[in-house]
């Protein structure tokens, strides 16, 4: 369908399918097997400026908007959202200085995440504070001109590989969620240091370590935003990103559809192709309504976003819910159709349902974007 991309956008679309056909889809397989970062696939990005879409222009970006980063993350899931989501997290872990920041913090750090130079990572989750954010355990004292960190994050994307961090920290427990804070801790600080890479399911081409804080001291003015405003920022930052995970949601949805399309027209039973038969002809149908379903909303709400960035909540749990479910039934389906060859790896639909199956958990369940979805519905409908 056409949706009337501006030029500019039909470039970054262009510059994402050629660098996801000619270097991510010739490599997945190999970067899945070793769990091996794809730092030469993000060299290239970032040589192709693709790092500076969601960076303010002023600070050496392109200043795109929401469905700009969205249009690019769909053509790089399309090839490998393992790959997709390393360069999805640098942008996820600079959105709370983009969004927060003093723009001394925004002079020094975002430059360098824009040319690619540097990449970032976002540190919220740990092991009691996953979908309950409330749980975090790591705490900023402030010691002097000093900061010190103690405490773990878990489960970080671009852990280990990342040299700008930014991380939510408790430094007054006793106002709830009023009390937690935000800052920025650099690869080498002393006191912090990253765990061992975790062994995943799927998207084995993004780093996943944990973050470990002991007695971590950051200069006191890294602290991102007011003191008390980090649980504000961290909101405001995953209803910014949670579209570009939709985003990954539609790249494997189309990836699934041409993969299992191509194999029904050329494999044959009972002397002629599949797709002739109306069973698997229903199956590819579902398949192509519910990506373009679901890529009619992703893009709605990314204008809408783009329009009102005050008012995006709802529309952003919307479209990560419904991208990323679409993502895992349409994978499991190309995998139906292509019988016992889609559960082989020599196939890459084995990998994309693999990979699929992340979209629904990271960045807020969609469980929890549901509840966030029925609060809203809850807060129009007492105003009207």
């Amino acid at each position: 369908m056409d949706y009337f991309l501006s030029e500019e956008q039909e470039m970054i679309v262009e510059i994402a399918q050629q660098i996801t056909d000619e270097r991510i889809i010739p490599q997945r397989a190999e970067l899945d097997e070793k769990d091996e970062f794809p730092r030469e696939i993000l060299n290239s990005m970032a040589q192709a400026d693709l790092f500076g879409v969601p960076i303010p222009e002023e600070y050496g970006g392109f200043g795109g908007g929401c469905l700009d980063i969205v249009l690019a993350l769909e053509q790089l899931g399309r090839g490998c959202i393992g790959v997709a989501t390393a360069f999805a997290a640098s942008a996820l872990g600079i959105y709370p200085i983009i969004i927060s920041g003093s723009n001394e913090l925004k002079e020094k750090y975002l430059p360098s995440v824009a040319s690619g130079e540097k990449f970032a990572a976002f540190g919220l989750t740990e092991a009691n504070a996953g979908s309950d954010a409330s749980g975090i355990q790591t705490t900023a004292v402030l010691d002097g001109d000093e900061w010190v960190l103690n405490g773990t994050k878990q489960w970080i994307t671009n852990g280990g590989e990342a040299q700008i961090y930014t991380i939510v920290a408790i430094t007054d427990r006793k106002r709830g969620a009023r009390g937690a804070s935000m800052f920025v801790v650099e690869e080498g600080d002393a006191g912090f240091s990253c765990g061992p890479k975790e062994k995943k399911m799927g998207i084995r081409a993004s780093s996943t370590t944990e973050l470990i804080f002991k007695d971590c001291r950051i200069p006191k003015d890294r602290i991102i935003g007011r003191l008390g405003t980090g649980f504000i920022t961290v909101m405001k930052t995953l209803d910014s990103s949670r579209p570009g995970i939709a985003a990954l949601g539609l790249g494997i949805g189309q990836a699934c559809v041409d993969e299992a399309t191509v194999y029904a027209k050329q494999r044959v039973q009972f002397g002629k192709p599949i797709i002739s038969f109306q069973a698997v002809q229903h199956m590819l149908a579902d398949m192509a309504i519910q990506l373009e379903a679901s890529r009619a909303l992703v893009y709605a709400a990314a204008k809408h976003i783009d329009a009102h960035p005050k008012d995006m909540s709802k529309v952003s749990s919307m479209c990560k819910v419904m991208a990323t479910d679409m993502a895992m039934k349409v994978s499991t389906d190309a995998v139906q159709v292509m019988g016992g060859y889609g559960y082989m790896r020599e196939y890459p639909v084995e990998k994309m349902m693999r990979d699929a199956k992340i979209l629904q958990i990271y960045e807020g369940t969609n469980q929890v974007q549901r509840n966030v979805i029925g609060q809203e519905l809850n807060k129009e409908y007492s105003r009207k």
